[in-house]
């Protein structure tokens, strides 16, 4: 099964990012022989089973949406759904794929609106995403002109969602591979590095952002998206179980502690270009998802609020270069 790794191979030997072959293919041959999801051969399976469509459009600037000729036959549409539903849950997108309508639980494209007019122009850059869960931001990346666009997730569910997504686009430019920042050497290689909702979930964040700096060309771009409380330049929430029934949350900062965060390790034009309070439109349940969502998450008596009782999720987008 790693010889779905060798068409990404085969490109990155031909571009600015071939040194990562010292190391790349070993660490997805030791993942796919001993860190395996007990799930993970039920998921390829079903992705397996999708059917082959020829798309008549795909559409990456606005949306993530595949069309075809025609409408789907109801049998085949029903058996398409089916397969998809066994990747639940579906975390991010939506998608709109020959008919179907993969309703996500965020609308991600709400966070790429308010990202989209702060960025330097993707066209031809080389474009990375840590943490990119299903990889609906690396289509979109693709739309917006990238030219060569890779994320890494470790989860592997997240890894599958976007297989079956690629199943149906087949675009050898865009590529999920399931390894998180600590698997990355630092490549200095790509024009812009994408780092959306993964801070908080760091134990040490400013190791982070020098990992994030590391895989950036010098004057390279970071766009940062992630959670933020209100204070000063010294304020950092430092949750004492968890954060919105998140177990893994360890460091919220201020925008000014984490402005000076940046500075510390090296950035510099540093702008924060947007804060926003996650809403009940845009992180939701719906039939995709099998899990509780953020309703579930904030003080049913006051929604500024989580269950625990620390602010409700406020995020910021900050904008730097290396």
């Amino acid at each position: 099964m790693t010889d779905i790794f060798n068409g990404f191979y085969a490109q990155i030997a031909q571009n600015q990012l071939s040194h990562w072959l010292e190391s790349l293919p070993k660490q997805l041959n030791d993942w796919h022989s001993s860190n395996l999801h007990g799930e993970y051969k039920l998921w390829m399976k079903n992705i397996d089973l999708l059917p082959s469509l020829t798309p008549a459009k795909i559409n990456l600037s606005d949306r993530v949406e595949v069309l075809g000729t025609e409408a789907l036959p109801e049998g085949l549409k029903k058996k398409t759904i089916h397969h998809l539903m066994q990747l639940k849950p579906w975390r991010k997108g939506p998608y709109h794929i020959h008919d179907i309508h993969v309703d996500t639980e965020w609308r991600s494209d709400f966070k790429w609106q308010r990202l989209a007019p702060y960025i330097s122009d993707l066209t031809d850059r080389f474009v990375l995403d840590v943490g990119c869960g299903s990889g609906y931001h690396l289509w979109r990346m693709k739309g917006a002109g990238a030219k060569f666009v890779v994320g890494i997730d470790p989860t592997q569910l997240f890894f599958a969602q976007f297989m079956a997504v690629q199943h149906f686009i087949q675009d050898p430019s865009v590529n999920l591979l399931p390894l998180g920042i600590d698997d990355l050497p630092p490549l200095k290689s790509f024009d812009t590095v994408f780092s959306m909702g993964v801070l908080y979930h760091r134990k040490s964040p400013i190791d982070f952002l020098q990992q994030l700096k590391a895989q950036l060309v010098k004057g390279g771009e970071l766009i940062l998206e992630t959670l933020i409380i209100e204070g000063d330049e010294n304020t950092v929430l430092v949750p004492d179980d968890r954060y919105a029934k998140m177990r893994n949350v360890w460091f919220i900062p201020s925008a000014k502690a984490l402005e000076g965060w940046l500075k510390k390790v090296g950035f510099s034009n540093i702008r924060l270009v947007n804060i926003d309070q996650t809403t009940l439109d845009e992180q939701r349940k719906t039939d995709w998802i099998d899990t509780e969502s953020l309703e579930d998450f904030l003080d049913p008596n006051d929604p500024n609020k989580t269950i625990e009782g620390y602010p409700a999720p406020l995020r910021a987008i900050f904008v730097a270069n290396a």
